[in-house]
């Protein structure tokens, strides 16, 4: 099977539940951290920049339980049971993007979403910034498309079309354009 086409994930892997804190409470599988309003867990959301400074955004899979099509941040996913947060940000952009990068943690935050009757993401999320490094080549099994954009065209298309982002995707924006300006202009044009 190609890299590109490959399974990658499962409902049946085991996530870090975790308090608001981040302190690891239990685990659960992915199913059930994600049905009904969910339960908290550990993810981590990746915001990834070529040369050119612009932001490579994905739109995820039609397959998905949760915002399927949607358009979002470059990676996001949660680290398994047993793996360190370096560790699952890299598996993670093998596994969707067949790259590597170098990141910068930035912050973390808690939020909760619902998606109709299909489940709710309910996680503390870690946000790194990066620096793409190699040809991106997107596994069909996770993600519908990707496309580049800048920081001023991106903002733009969200104050014209919030609806076509995930929920999780414009508060992460929002907060690295007003909070982390400094960070972020190391990264983006």
């Amino acid at each position: 099977m190609s890299d590109v086409h490959r399974n990658v994930s499962s409902e049946r892997e085991e996530l870090i539940l975790v308090d608001a804190d981040d302190n690891e409470t239990g685990f659960g599988t992915k199913a059930d951290c994600h049905d009904g309003e969910g339960v908290l867990h550990r993810a981590f959301s990746l915001f990834l920049f070529n040369a050119e400074g612009e932001l490579l955004l994905q739109q995820r899979g039609n397959q998905k339980r949760l915002w399927p099509g949607f358009w979002s941040n470059s990676c996001c996913s949660h680290p398994r049971r047993g793996e360190t947060m370096p560790v699952a940000t890299l598996r993670r952009l093998s596994d969707e993007l067949n790259i590597s990068a170098q990141l910068e943690y930035i912050y973390q935050f808690c939020y909760q979403a619902r998606f109709s009757e299909a489940g709710s993401e309910n996680e503390l999320c870690h946000v790194f910034l990066g620096r793409l490094d190699g040809a991106v080549r997107p596994n069909d099994s996770e993600i519908e498309s990707i496309r580049f954009i800048t920081a001023t065209n991106l903002d733009k298309e969200l104050a014209l079309h919030p609806e076509r982002f995930t929920p999780w995707f414009i508060d992460e924006w929002r907060t690295l354009r007003e909070d982390y300006a400094g960070p972020l202009a190391r990264y983006a044009i």
